[in-house]
């Protein structure tokens, strides 16, 4: 199959790069020459474990390639992948769908044949049909259809959640274009792993219900973590208690300084204001948004109480920054909401973070970056552990203390326990929810 790739952000790029590794011929497109020029040196604009090995052995075979020109990737394509962004439009809480719909209209225009245009991107009920309306308005004789096929990528994993997935998702309107989308995803057929075919509602909602679900799930424990530390449990075992339970599962009860990343807090935003445009509140949704916000509220008056009521003047060492480990991506991280409450104190904050750099540099104004955790410790009045990277997982305590002016450390994610700490020479230590 030949595949025309719309995008080389995260998703775009992913995607494409595994296509080609099932042996599509797959065209990436982005606008940007810069971003390109970037792709055909062999360098990957993102941080994803294992993207670049694969991406390098997809080019070596001729399989994948990079242009700015939309008009030869399409044509001849079987099927054209829109993958750009919908962030969060200001104001109103929607998915702006402008990148989205200029990319259909661009693509109308440069279709030469059959294909199915597939909505990679993360998008509200209703998208894809919109979509169609664009195509045909902007090339009346196109011949084509239009899919639903929305990503379930974890970022650090994402390699790993493409080739085995949990599910696929394909949302369809007619047998051509089913068709056409089993023979790209024949590989996975031929593994047994689930793919669903529905219609283009459904499987526009269930991206959001998915991401929606699993944000329930994070700022459930973290409401439980709140009352744990009231009524001296420790939600660590409450955790594995229920997630013991078949119905309930063990993956996202992990209590921390609340969620991060690309697709949670846009997500559920817009999936808030779908039920209010449609006068179905989404009202468990908008709690879990809220109670995410008041999370890292708590976060910061924890590390408050740590430095004896003020900021001021003191040295605070940060280790993590991404909202997740093995990623670069600051979007929505707990560090944005953190660490200028820090700085806004007037703590002098170092952050250490093996990916988060790049981008953190331009987020985090005030701040001194450091590359080493050890450093970072040297005199500081706490330490604080936001993302927890496995270069943070085994740190020596110890020496850690005896570099701090007063060894204090907030473990946000609780890595480490309270003996540990103590037997390793720190005053003070708090977890969440313990």
């Amino acid at each position: 199959m030949k595949i025309a790739m719309i995008g080389t952000g995260y998703v775009g790029l992913v995607s494409g790069v595994c296509f080609s590794d099932f042996g599509h011929e797959v065209i990436c497109v982005d606008r940007m020459p810069e971003k390109i020029t970037m792709l055909e040196r062999g360098e990957v604009p993102i941080f994803e474990p294992g993207l670049d090995a694969l991406m390098a052995r997809n080019v070596e075979a001729g399989r994948l390639s990079f242009t700015t020109d939309l008009a030869r990737a399409v044509d001849g394509a079987d099927a054209v992948f829109i993958a750009v962004g919908t962030p969060t439009r200001r104001g109103d809480g929607h998915a702006d769908l402008s990148y989205v719909m200029a990319a259909a209209e661009e693509v109308a225009q440069a279709l030469t044949g059959y294909a199915v245009i597939v909505t990679k991107s993360t998008v509200p009920v209703g998208t894809n049909r919109r979509v169609r309306q664009v195509v045909a308005k902007a090339n009346p004789k196109a011949e084509f259809d239009v899919a639903s096929n929305p990503e379930f990528l974890r970022e650090g994993a994402a390699i790993e959640d493409f080739m085995k997935p949990d599910r696929v998702v394909v949302g369809v309107q007619s047998e051509r274009a089913a068709e056409v989308m089993a023979d790209i995803y024949r590989p996975l057929y031929l593994r047994d792993f689930p793919i669903l075919t529905t219609d283009l509602e459904s499987a526009e909602m269930i991206k959001y219900a998915a991401n929606a679900f699993l944000a329930t799930k994070i700022s459930f424990i973290n409401e439980m973590a709140a009352l744990c530390e009231r009524v001296g449990a420790d939600v660590k075992e409450v955790a594995r208690g229920i997630g013991l339970d078949g119905r309930i599962g063990n993956k996202f009860l992990h209590a921390g300084p609340g969620y991060g990343g690309s697709c949670f807090p846009k997500d559920t935003t817009a999936l808030a204001r779908i039920g209010q445009e449609h006068a179905v509140p989404q009202t468990i949704v908008e709690t879990v948004i809220r109670v995410n916000d008041a999370v890292k509220l708590r976060m910061i008056e924890k590390l408050r109480d740590l430095c004896e009521g003020s900021f001021n003047g003191k040295v605070v060492a940060v280790l993590g920054a991404t909202f997740k480990p093995n990623t670069d991506d600051m979007r929505d991280a707990p560090s944005l909401t953190i660490v200028p409450a820090l700085v806004g104190g007037g703590a002098r904050v170092r952050v250490v973070d093996p990916q988060g750099r790049r981008e953190g540099e331009a987020l985090l104004p005030g701040v001194h970056w450091s590359e080493d955790p050890y450093k970072a410790a040297q005199k500081a009045d706490l330490l604080v552990i936001l993302t927890e990277w496995n270069e943070f997982r085994a740190l020596d305590l110890k020496k850690l203390a005896k570099k701090m002016a007063t060894p204090r450390m907030a473990d946000l994610r609780n890595i480490y326990s309270a003996k540990d700490a103590k037997r390793a020479g720190f005053d003070a230590y708090v977890g969440v929810g313990r």
